[in-house]
């Protein structure tokens, strides 16, 4: 089976971008990444959330649109895609930021977005315990990250958990990864390129790595 969109998702710091960068060059595919360093709202909305919530997600969504509205405008099937993140993240984070009455608003807005965009064929969700992903926060050291807490990242990752129950369009990988190192490990590394060859039904399937 060759996906010609893979998505990669998990958790804030679980080494999203790092795989799928390497997937992307074992693959030989094209790259799409989040350009969440040019958001000016991150910093602001880790010191004042109340404040900044509303901005910083509808920044996002903007630069997520552009980002795969532009992939519409190509042949996506020229050359297959690795994202480092999946359009509805935005809904995700959005219901677990923003007040009743800018949800509302949100929402209206991402789901008429959402019609216009390609959809991945594979899902790869990357998952790792909470004390990991601390770990992980800390050690690459963005200043705005370091008081994220362990509330916020269980209520995200349930977040995408109940997304995934609840949404079958295409198949799902949910890997831990809470013991593995896949940038050093090339064996770990290598088993997970080796799940972007298989047939999978649309649905969650849960991965245990060797």
């Amino acid at each position: 089976m060759s996906y010609q969109f893979i998505t990669i998702e998990g958790n804030i710091g679980v080494g999203k971008t790092t795989f799928s960068k390497m997937l992307a060059e074992e693959l030989g595919y094209r790259i799409v990444l989040e350009e969440f360093a040019d958001n000016p709202f991150l910093p602001k909305f880790y010191n004042k959330p109340e404040r900044y919530a509303f901005s910083l997600e509808l920044f996002f969504m903007a630069e997520r649109y552009r980002q795969l509205g532009d992939l519409r405008e190509q042949d996506l099937f020229s050359k297959g895609i690795v994202s480092d993140y999946f359009f509805v993240k935005s809904k995700l984070f959005a219901e677990n930021n923003l007040s009743d009455d800018e949800l509302l608003l949100f929402n209206r807005l991402s789901d008429i977005a959402l019609k216009n965009l390609p959809k991945p064929d594979l899902i790869i969700y990357l998952h790792s315990d909470v004390k990991r992903l601390q770990e992980n926060i800390k050690k690459r050291g963005r200043s705005y990250e370091q008081n994220i807490s362990d509330d916020y990242l269980s209520d995200i990752q349930n977040k995408y958990f109940d997304f995934f129950k609840k949404h079958i369009e295409f198949p799902v990988l949910i890997v831990d990864v809470s013991e593995v190192d896949f940038v050093n490990q090339s064996s770990v590394f290598q088993q997970l390129v080796s799940l972007t060859t298989q047939t999978y039904d649309k649905g969650i399937h849960r991965i245990t790595l060797a």
